[in-house]
């Protein structure tokens, strides 16, 4: 398997060019739930895809922080796609997202204190033991913080990372949102993770409503996040980079532009490092 290369998340609104032409890039990123016990139109994607890209598959639901059990039966079903299509990851979210056997369909930040790092390396354990490989997890962005919260979230997410034995997919836009809303140094966020755990990268872009940014997936990557992404590269080295957009999605070719805007940044960030 590669550890290096870039790519973009798939849209249904691009299936038929995929169909056709396929993906020129070394990464696709599939959203988990859009393709769990489905065959036709997006299974075929899937397998076109997977002729040219390795594949990630990206999860929103599966709550790693939340107090409801799992369900024994998504892990089923995604256990079994992952192996279908040889997934390269798993990943999914640093959240929770379901309340009493309810879904929000939101990615709620969690409290950053002992209780919660207890509670999710067990929660992480158990995940990774149903799907019987190592969870890739996601940092969020962030609008609010808790007053139960005694550690900064690069000391959390480290210490759940060695404890629980997972990797990090590091969302550089999610980084840069929660440090303009929070009032953090994200250079300072960045360097305190731990290398060896990284798997991967998000890129994408937000929305600036003057008093706070939404992480909204909707713009192309700002000049801020490109510099940051930049940083992350020189202190992690190569790294496998998403490009994600989920709404005012430009077509294919623009997705595929900005990747390789990436692609450029990232080669421009290896050649500092090495001089």
């Amino acid at each position: 398997m590669s550890t290096a290369g870039h790519g973009i998340s798939l849209k249904s609104s691009h299936y038929d060019e995929l169909l056709e032409r396929g993906l020129t890039v070394e990464w696709a990123e599939a959203l988990t739930e859009n393709f769990l016990d489905r065959g036709g139109r997006p299974s075929a994607v899937l397998e076109r895809v997977r002729a040219d890209a390795q594949i990630i598959l990206h999860g929103v639901s599966m709550s790693i922080g939340g107090l409801d059990p799992f369900d024994p039966a998504y892990f089923r079903a995604l256990k079994e796609l992952r192996r279908r299509i040889d997934a390269a990851f798993i990943s999914d979210h640093l959240c929770f997202g379901s309340v009493g056997g309810h879904q929000g369909h939101d990615l709620w930040p969690l409290p950053m204190n002992e209780d919660s790092l207890t509670h999710l390396v067990a929660r992480v354990r158990e995940a990774q033991d149903r799907l019987g490989e190592r969870l890739v997890i996601e940092n969020v962005s962030a609008y609010v913080t808790y007053r139960e919260s005694d550690m900064s979230e690069p000391a959390f997410l480290s210490a759940l990372l060695e404890e629980a034995d997972a990797g990090m997919l590091l969302d550089v836009n999610n980084v840069y949102v929660s440090s303009r809303n929070l009032g953090f140094d994200p250079i300072a966020y960045i360097d305190a993770l731990p290398r060896d755990r990284v798997r991967y990268i998000h890129l994408a872009g937000h929305a600036d409503h003057g008093t706070h940014l939404v992480d909204n997936h909707g713009s192309p990557v700002c000049d801020e996040v490109w510099a940051l992404y930049a940083h992350a590269i020189a202190r992690l080295g190569s790294t496998p980079t998403i490009v994600e957009w989920d709404s005012n999605l430009p077509s294919l070719d623009g997705l595929l532009a900005e990747s390789e805007e990436a692609r450029r940044r990232e080669a421009r960030a290896l050649e500092a490092r090495a001089a």
